[in-house]
Parts: structure tokens; C-alpha cells; sequence
């Protein structure tokens, strides 16, 4: 199948593009079939390697996308001209034409954000655990403009219907906001069906974002186009990307 991926439906600011990549049109072999993006999961590294000269192609990217060592924090890398990324790092926010920020999801979400002036951009990979410690209120403070000028965009993760936790995360988010409440409905033997959307656009409130757009797709529902670790285990992983015009 050739490369493929999803264009945010929302209303970026002239220069600024944004896409989110599926699963096929690369070269890695199963359980990584086929546009794996991930260099941390077991892939053959040519493949990746492939994989991600793929991307920059066919998106004509203005440089090669900063690829983050994730571990559900909530560190912000700012990735200005020449800047050596931070690492480990959830997020990441540029003001600097041509640099190209990149979140890796496969049921985590992956959540855009740009002020309306185009000024500055960023990404941020917002799983529970960086959902709950504040990564998204993290990344609001390091794009450094009033909230109230920022746009969101809430990518393709693991939908309500498929996503079961335990007392441990609900009560994390509750701790936090009992209104995090709406975001649980009941499963079976302590468990709760958790809605990342929900959560996020909570979070995002709170700090004062409230333009925010849902792409709404279930990364779990959907095997033909979206990787998901929680229903393979062992599989590849996807990219959300966000990029200025090279001045």
C-alpha cells in the first residue's frame, strides 16, 4: 500500500502544516508492518531509517523531524536553530522556521498545538502518565503565549471503548480535578473505561485552551491503518508532526 496519513482538520495559521502518519507505505516486516517510525522498538534500524526518509518526502519536510527519547514525562524540549534535542523529553516546542517537531504514538495521544499568529508550535505525547503529571500543562507554558491565543489538535489514540484501567489511574486524575470523573465510566471488577480525549480537553481548560479540535479516530479499532500496543503488544509506531515554512 503507498504511504498515507492524516491532515488535521483545524484551522492552522498560514506557514504552519501539520499530518499524522499510518501504518503502511514503509519497509519494515512484520509485527512492525509496514511504516514503522519507532528506532526503539525492535525494528531493523534500515528500515526505520527508510521509513522515516519516506516521511520526509512524500510531506516535503523543510528538515529531518526531531525525534524525542519518550518516557511518559513531562520534559519540554524547545528545539531552536542548531539546539541539540533535550533527552528524555514528551514534548516539544519550536518558534524557529523549517524545524520540524515529532511526537511517536501507537494509542497514547498525540496532541498539536500552535498559537494563532503561527509564532510558535509544538507537540506533546499525552498517554495517562503524562496526562496526569502535566505534560500538556507543561508544554502550554513553554510555547510562552496567552493560552487563550493557542489552537489544539487532539490525534488518532486508543478510544473509550477499548482503553481499561485501573482504580490506581483513575484516582490519579481525580486527585488531581474531580471533574476528571466524566473521563471514567465503570468495567468489570474495578476497572474503568478511560477517555484520553475527555482528560486532555480538561487539562487543556484549565490552562486556558479551549479552541480544540478532535480528530476522534480509535488507534485499537482500527488495524488497518493505526498501530496500537495495547492490542498487538510488539508493533510499530506512528508520528505526529507539526513544521513553519522555512523562512
Amino acid at each position: 500500500m503507498p504511504f498515507m496519513w492524516i491532515t488535521p482538520q483545524w484551522a492552522m495559521p498560514p506557514g504552519v502544516h501539520a499530518a499524522f502518519t499510518l501504518r503502511t507505505g514503509g519497509a519494515s516486516a512484520a509485527p512492525f508492518d509496514t511504516l514503522n517510525l519507532g528506532a526503539h522498538v525492535g525494528d531493523d534500524p534500515l528500515a526505520v531509517a527508510d521509513n522515516r526518509r519516506r516521511v520526509a518526502h512524500a510531506l516535503a519536510l523543510p528538515s529531518s523531524p526531531v525525534w524525542l527519547q519518550q518516557v511518559h514525562g513531562v520534559a519540554v524540549n524547545d528545539i531552536g536553530a542548531g539546539a541539540p534535542p533535550r533527552t528524555p523529553a514528551d514534548a516539544a516546542v519550536t518558534r524557529v522556521p523549517g524545524r520540524v517537531c515529532a511526537i511517536m504514538v501507537a494509542d497514547c495521544l498525540p496532541v498539536l498545538l500552535a498559537a494563532r499568529d503561527g509564532s510558535v508550535i509544538g507537540a506533546a505525547h499525552a498517554g495517562w502518565r503524562g496526562l496526569a503529571a502535566g505534560v500538556l500543562e507543561a508544554t502550554v507554558r513553554e510555547l510562552a503565549v496567552p493560552a487563550a491565543q493557542l489552537l489544539a489538535w487532539l490525534g488518532p489514540a486508543i478510544g473509550p471503548a477499548h482503553f481499561e484501567v485501573g482504580e490506581d489511574v483513575r484516582s490519579a486524575f481525580l486527585a488531581h480535578d474531580r471533574a476528571a470523573e466524566a473521563a471514567f465510566r465503570p468495567g468489570q471488577d474495578d476497572r474503568w473505561w478511560c477517555d484520553l480525549g475527555i482528560l486532555a480537553r480538561q487539562r487543556l481548560a484549565a490552562c486556558g485552551v479551549s479552541d480544540v479540535t478532535a480528530d476522534g479516530s480509535c488507534t485499537y479499532a482500527d488495524r488497518e491503518r493505526f498501530f496500537s500496543y495495547r492490542r498487538d503488544g510488539r508493533c510499530g509506531r506512528m508520528a505526529a508532526l507539526i513544521w513553519k515554512d522555512q523562512a
